[in-house]
Parts: C-alpha cells; structure tokens; sequence
C-alpha cells in the first residue's frame, strides 16, 4: 500500500491513526526497549530531492525508534545520480534489488512520487511532491485539531497565506473533507487562491467554504486558523503582495479563546514570534506530533508487509 494522497484516506482509517499514535505516545516511556525490536532488521530509505527539516527527521526518528535502519539521501536532485540525469523510476528499481522495506520520497515535481511507486516493490510515501500533496502533514495536522478541540467535526477552519503553491494546504481541505460538518474559509488575495481541483472535491463531498481577503472577517468565530508561508521558490520572479499576511498579536485580538494557530513550518516573517507564547499557538507542538503520527503509520505498513 502507497500513501500518494490525502484521497486515499478515510475517517476510520484516521481514527485508527489517532489511536494507534495515542497508544505509542502513552506507552513509550515504559516501552522503548520492546518498541525498538519491533521493525528490527527492516531498512528505510529516505529520498529528499528537496530540503526538509521536520518531514525528514520525523521519519528517521520514527523508524529508528522502531528499529528500522535509514538509508538518508538530502538534496538528491544534487548529490545523487539524478543530478546525471537518472530517471526517479530507476532510482527506485535500485532500492528494489536491494530489498527495502519502505521508501519516503521528497520530491520537487508534482506528481514525482506517484511516478516512483508505479515501479516500486514495497510501500511508497510521498513527503510532498511539488505543488501536488504532503498526505502525511494533513495526517499530523488533522490530529493536532482532534487533540485541541476533541472533535474533527462542526469545526470553522481558516486555511490561509499561499494557497496556490502550498501542498499542506491542499492535503489538509481535503482530509476535512472526511468529517461532517465542517465550515472552510481561504484567506488569500486571488493570485494566491485555493486551485479549483481542491474546490471541486470539497464540493463532490458536501464541505461548505468561502474565500475571502480580509483577515479580520476569516477570523472571526474561528475554531483553527491553519496559516502557511509565501513559497518564494515556487512563485514567478518578482511577484510582490501588496497585502500583509502576518499573524501579530493584533491579528490574534480578532480570535476568540478557544481558537488554535497552526503552522507547517518552516515560517519565515508571516507570524510574528511574539506568538509564540500565546497559549492558541500549537505550531511547535504541531510539528512534534509528527514523529508520534509517522510511527504509527509506518508500524501499520510495515506490519501488513511482513
């Protein structure tokens, strides 16, 4: 089984996620030596033809923790054979002959990895590709909202910043997509807008949005605002935004109590580090629950491959 997708989720398959991650979470402090045999002998490799600092030692950490070795490859369109030219499908056909287990791929194309698993003898997991998904960011995310409000479900989410270039947005939309109720507002100017594939498929399936520049409006009533960088290396050269997008304490003031600010990281000025402190600011906390999500999802594959 691939993960290419944040489609091919369903809510019980979420749910067991969660669950699966709560029970790691609860049980490791007690469990590490048990829990470090339970891959043993299993190989991982890890192929970033893009630069990444949580995606990619979350899932190092994650499988080293359960005993899976990683083979670790950065910036591979420059320090591996694809800078020659190799193909991404040949370099899968390698890490087929030798055997491993699970392969996590990175890749700068949109589409990239769907190309790579078409080849692939063992499970595939996209860890973004191009402007296309980052399945597993929607899968950490969705569980830092269900851990702060208990619930998926009858929620406002604000998904906001660079909505065109942002594949943890895209991922995210649709995996809100699963649960009922469920009320969507993009904040961003038109350039900068959700792509209309994401639009069509939360219409398929019954999730109401809206869209909107004003961040004072997006904000009001909001149960997460889910905000995301301007990505400068996707963006035509001297593309300018005239409007700001910075969450500061006066864009905290339009949010109530109960709200929580998320962010994939890395950010760069479009939240002001004065938030940090701000209790509604679950970024880092966010970006910890990586590790926990991408053990579990990694034991269930691995698992069903033995």
């Amino acid at each position: 089984m691939h993960i290419l997708s944040a489609e091919q989720f369903d809510r019980g398959g979420l749910e067991e996620i969660f669950e699966a991650t709560d029970q790691i979470r609860s049980d490791y402090d007690e469990s590490r030596v048990v829990l470090a045999a339970r891959h043993a002998g299993k190989r991982a490799a890890i192929l970033f033809y893009e630069a990444s600092t949580r995606t990619k030692s979350s899932f190092t950490q994650a499988a080293q923790s359960m005993g899976v070795s990683c083979d670790t490859h950065d910036n591979a369109g420059q320090f591996s054979s694809a800078a020659k030219g190799e193909t991404i499908e040949d370099t899968v056909q390698m890490f087929n002959q030798y055997g491993t287990d699970v392969l996590v791929i990175r890749h700068n194309e949109t589409g990239g990895v769907a190309r790579a698993a078409e080849v692939a003898h063992m499970p595939v997991i996209n860890a973004g590709d191009g402007k296309g998904e980052h399945p597993t960011q929607s899968l950490l995310d969705a569980y830092t909202i269900w851990k702060n409000h208990k619930t998926l479900d009858g929620l406002r989410i604000v998904i906001g910043g660079d909505l065109t270039h942002g594949r943890t947005a895209r991922s995210l939309a649709k995996t809100l997509a699963l649960f009922e109720g469920n009320h969507l507002i993009f904040n961003s100017i038109p350039e900068l807008q959700m792509g209309h594939d994401v639009k069509e498929y939360l219409e398929a399936r019954g999730t109401s949005y809206e869209e909107t520049e004003d961040m004072k409006t997006a904000f009001k009533d909001a149960d997460v605002v889910y905000w995301t960088r301007l990505q400068r290396e996707r963006l035509p050269e001297g593309f300018k935004v005239n409007q700001s997008f910075v969450i500061d304490e006066k864009a905290m003031s339009y949010l109530s109590d109960r709200a929580t600010v998320m962010h994939p990281l890395p950010r760069v000025d479009e939240i002001d580090k004065k938030v940090d402190v701000d209790p509604r600011a679950k970024y880092f906390e966010q970006a910890g629950n990586g590790m926990w999500v991408r053990m579990a999802l990694l034991d269930m594959l691995l698992t069903q491959t033995q």
